[in-house]
């Protein structure tokens, strides 16, 4: 087992699927896989560029749960690729639901978000273009001054 400063762990529920998928989507490469007594994967070791990604089965005696335990997921993995447009045909045509349609963006990326049939979000970017700060806060008061805030 090797960790980056770049790993990321997921809890999948149905990790050996998820592994295969994350190869034919995004090009991980899997390093090392290791299996429980009666079958279950407690860890799965994937490439993707520069990213480590460590999947594992749930083990509710753990309190180790995917997120359709939890009803979704709460945030989202960021992924950055040479050809956005590509690796989101891949994620589509391999059964991701769209949250986010693939775009050009204010913030200089191009980038969508889906979920993938394990219920993890992520968030496909391609760098297009470097943006001022000083234009990318007005860019940004610009696009959400629509918005309504909400207090608790």
């Amino acid at each position: 087992m090797t960790f980056t400063a770049h790993t990321l762990h997921l809890t999948v529920r149905g990790t050996d699927e998820a592994s295969g998928w994350y190869q034919k989507v995004f090009g991980a490469e899997e390093l090392t896989r290791l299996v429980v007594p009666g079958g279950r994967l407690i860890h799965v070791q994937l490439r993707i560029g520069t990213l480590t990604l460590m999947l594992a089965d749930e083990f509710p005696e753990l309190e180790s749960f995917g997120p359709q335990h939890f009803g979704g997921t709460y945030g989202a993995v960021y992924l950055h690729v040479d050809d956005v447009d590509a690796a989101w045909q891949r994620a589509v045509h391999a059964g991701a639901t769209v949250i986010r349609p693939v775009n050009d963006t204010f913030w200089g990326e191009r980038e969508g978000q889906l979920l993938d049939p394990f219920g993890h979000r992520w968030g496909l970017t391609q760098h297009l273009r470097d943006i001022p700060l000083a234009d990318l806060q007005e860019l940004t008061t610009e696009a959400f001054s629509g918005l309504s805030s909400t207090s608790k």
